[in-house]
């Protein structure tokens, strides 16, 4: 469990944590390193791998072949909380570019590809204004194409925008709409234009879709074997056999989606589609709650 460290000045706080960091994820860190990161002195950097091996002493060995502090087999984090998300996800953001590698805290970067997601064309313009709208409590004129049968071209309509989703390819803004009286998602590559800003429509707290939650229960493929099944359970944190996904009503079809979910999942091959909702009837009629039909 990570060390509380109340008594360091923040940078001090930065840097062990960084030290710890690469000697959990990389194996050993050196005095470069530090200086590199942090743009600080040579005697600062040997000050922060001091007081390291102060506050945690048998973390770090001293390799005098490779020139540089290696983690002891005795290795137990007191700065940070090892968190394999958090590294894939530093990971993740290096190999699309996201930030640069300097940036990740990572040297020794393996051999990475990503499963590409077409990049979506948002104009800086247009978010900073949603933005604002969401921050100022106001409503904005968006030019907005939709792709509904009875608006086949963009028209101007005014939205209260009050939050962000984010379906895993594609980012929208929640907000009431004045034109249909109606809570909705707006794809934010889909807002062509943007108004100016006025007062505000129905609030956050009217968005009852958006304010309260489903429980989905999802459980291994019945066709998978027991110790795929068992396998499947360990990957989703299932417990006794299913586990319980917590979604907003608003949110519900793009997480069935992304996941396979949407229909009978048990229908599909075992081999490609792992999960299946446990609770099918109850999530069939949330969809339908949720203005979605499967």
């Amino acid at each position: 469990m990570a060390e509380s460290l109340t008594t360091l000045k923040w940078g001090v706080e930065r840097r062990l944590e960084f030290i710890e960091f690469r000697l959990f994820w990389e194996g050993g860190v050196n005095r470069s390193d530090i200086i590199e990161m942090f743009d600080v002195s040579v005697p600062q950097a040997s000050k922060d791998l001091t007081l390291y091996q102060e506050r945690a002493p048998n973390n770090a060995l001293y390799d005098k072949s490779a020139k540089r502090y290696v983690a002891s087999e005795h290795f137990e984090p007191h700065f940070l909380k090892p968190d394999p998300d958090g590294y894939l996800s530093r990971l993740r953001s290096v190999a699309e570019g996201l930030i640069d590698l300097s940036e990740s805290w990572i040297t020794q970067v393996p051999d990475t590809d990503i499963a590409l997601t077409p990049r979506r064309d948002i104009d800086a313009l247009v978010l900073r204004t949603v933005l604002s709208a969401v921050r100022d409590h106001r409503s904005v004129d968006i030019h907005y194409q939709s792709m509904s049968k009875d608006r086949p071209d963009p028209i101007w309509r005014r939205i209260t925008p009050h939050a962000f989703g984010y379906d895993g390819f594609r980012w929208h803004v929640r907000g009431y709409c004045h034109v249909t009286d109606k809570f909705k998602d707006f794809l934010l590559p889909r807002v062509l234009g943007i108004g100016s800003l006025d007062e505000p429509g129905a609030p956050a707290e009217h968005d009852a879709l958006w304010q309260e939650r489903f429980g989905v229960e999802i459980g291994p493929h019945p066709d998978l074997t027991t110790s795929q099944k068992a396998v499947v359970a360990k990957d989703y944190g299932m417990e006794k056999g299913s586990a319980v996904l917590t979604v907003r009503y608003a949110m519900l079809f793009y997480v069935l989606k992304r996941l396979g979910l949407l229909g009978d999942a048990a229908k599909l091959p075992a081999r490609s589609q792992h999960i299946v909702v446990v609770n099918q009837a109850e999530t069939q009629a949330a969809l339908e709650k949720a203005d979605f039909a499967a």
